[in-house]
């Protein structure tokens, strides 16, 4: 889908609030936002124009340096669920203060009685039956704890996915279950990041499933690889990442053998998968406890083991 397109399809969903055609839970959403002023008006157009519109929507500015809080308050004017914080914090990118970002929008939702709390990053859009959808993925499915959409990503002028995995919700879109939310204490400040991956880590130790909305896709205008660095500096930062969190080594290198395809092609992966063999070497501290480490490492090779049984069919 070209970005014109998707564009197109937000400005004219955007118009007027549409009244809700389902009856659904109610539900509440955060978004943490620094210096998004270029992209955050594509979020902007997609929430109001939702068919089942959230309570409250806060919408955290923390510290931003350009008009990223002028142009929320705009909305916010206009469309009372739409709720403004502002913060102030250093100018420095870091993966824990987003949690502090989302932890500060908490306080702003405790006079309102919700089953439902996502997490919408600040450059995403989406259609209008978007949220509809997603709450509809939770109403046969008790123990459905974290749901959301496909991520499509920007690059130059399409947006392409990689992501595949169907027991997976980015954390640019994660809805939660407000109980498994509780359960699993909300989202846990990281040094390295990862506080998708760990909502869902806990969130399957605790009973829970995590599932992908698949009819619901989403957009991320932000291209690919730069809202903390160049490519390679992600992905010199992913392996670290994802070493803190506990991956298999088996398991985590497999991953970066297939996405070998994944822009910077070849040579991200391979950045990667020796920054985790370097953390590994060293033997470098694990962000999680022992315990969760272990669940993780069972999940994981269990997956290889049924990966292996479906290869070795004739």
């Amino acid at each position: 889908m070209s970005a014109a397109a998707e564009m197109s399809v937000g400005a004219a969903a955007a118009g007027s609030q549409q009244p809700a055609r389902a009856r659904r839970a109610p539900y509440v959403v955060i978004t943490p936002a620094r210096n998004e002023a270029e992209f955050i008006e594509h979020t902007l157009r997609s929430m109001v124009a939702q068919t089942v519109p959230p309570l409250r929507w806060v919408v955290v500015d923390d510290g931003s340096t350009d008009r990223t809080a002028e142009i929320v308050a705009g909305y916010a004017a206009r469309f009372d669920f739409i709720r403004l914080v502002r913060m102030v914090r250093d100018p420095k990118r870091d993966f824990a203060k987003k949690v502090g970002a989302f932890n500060r929008g908490l306080d702003e939702l405790h006079d309102v009685e919700f089953d439902f709390i996502g997490n919408i990053d600040a450059d995403m859009s989406f259609g209008p039956e978007y949220f509809d959808r997603v709450l509809a993925s939770f109403d046969h499915e008790p123990r459905l704890g974290i749901a959301g959409g496909i991520v499509y990503t920007r690059f130059t002028d399409t947006f392409k996915t990689y992501d595949y995995t169907s027991d997976s919700v980015g954390g640019k879109v994660q809805l939660f279950r407000r109980q498994c939310f509780n359960d699993i204490g909300g989202y846990r400040a990281l040094p390295w990041g990862g506080i998708d991956a760990t909502a869902e880590i806990m969130a399957r130790m605790h009973g829970w499933t995590v599932r992908k909305t698949l009819e619901a896709p989403a957009y991320e205008h932000r291209p690919t690889g730069f809202a903390y660095g160049n490519p390679l500096q992600i992905k010199f930062f992913e392996g670290r990442r994802f070493y803190s969190l506990g991956y298999d080594p088996l398991f985590f290198a497999l991953r970066c053998v297939s996405r070998a395809t994944e822009y910077p092609f070849v040579l991200g992966s391979g950045v990667a998968l020796a920054r985790y063999a370097w953390a590994l070497v060293r033997r470098e501290a694990h962000a999680l406890p022992d315990d969760v480490v272990r669940f993780l490492r069972t999940e994981q090779r269990g997956k290889l083991r049924q990966r292996l049984r479906f290869w070795a069919q004739p």
